[in-house]
């Protein structure tokens, strides 16, 4: 899974496989859910991040790895 966040156009981009997408749904107002083409979800996109999401601090947790907290 990949994060990445765009500045110019303050988005994010969730990346959750390496597929491509084949098919967008916006679920609410500037949230989109990308499918590849056997209808698997495979991204997500968030436009007007910083207003939507609290973008300072990332909390992972219970991956299989240790617990790690990262902020800007």
């Amino acid at each position: 899974m990949k994060l990445n966040y765009y500045p110019e156009t303050d988005s994010l981009y969730i990346d959750l496989a390496e597929r491509s997408s084949a098919e967008s749904k916006e679920v609410s107002d500037g949230v989109v859910l990308d499918y590849d083409s056997e209808g698997n979800l495979v991204g997500i996109d968030i436009d007007n991040a910083s207003k939507k999401l609290d973008l300072k601090t990332l909390v992972l947790s219970k991956l299989p790895t240790e617990t790690q907290s990262l902020s800007a």
